[in-house]
């Protein structure tokens, strides 16, 4: 890539990223909300917000960074599977779009039941989405780690 195209796959990358990362802050901030309050009312409605802030935002903001961060490795000198930093980071931030694309069944169900009137709560009150997001930030801040200080090794391809 020449340098102007390089640069603007990087701009994209690091926009989709943070956005996920403040995308899972939010949804951390909605589940601890949807957990800890005690009225019936906030906890429906944190639940029925869940969903499309994880279909509409954090969601988009992964398959983003995932599909960004290839292409800006790809037209890069560090390239996609030729440093170990690159590949761990890669294979993070599948891991973690793949557990969020099982997570959105759950997310959708809790939905349902904070929809219904008539639906017992009680699941509602597990730490799911809590543990989920938090997993979440640690793996970002971990791939945000990686970008930042570049560990050194070449795979067998980058040498």
């Amino acid at each position: 890539m020449r340098p102007p195209l390089r640069k603007l796959a990087l701009t994209a990358h690091i926009a989709s990223s943070v956005g996920w990362f403040g995308a899972v802050l939010t949804f951390l901030a909605v589940a601890v909300v949807g957990v800890s309050d005690q009225d019936d009312h906030v906890v429906r409605a944190a639940n029925v917000i869940a969903e499309p802030v994880v279909w509409f935002v954090v969601l988009p903001f992964a398959v983003a960074s995932l599909l960004t961060g290839v292409v800006s490795s790809l037209g890069s000198t560090w390239g996609l599977f030729r440093h170990h930093w690159v590949v761990f980071k890669l294979v993070l931030t599948v891991f973690a779009t793949a557990v969020l694309l099982v997570s959105t069944r759950t997310v959708d169900r809790f939905a349902a039941v904070a929809a219904d009137p008539a639906a017992d709560l009680t699941p509602l009150r597990s730490p799911t989405f809590v543990v989920h997001a938090g997993g979440a930030l640690v793996v970002l801040v971990v791939a945000l780690v990686l970008a930042v200080y570049k560990p050194r090794g070449v795979t067998g391809l980058g040498r």
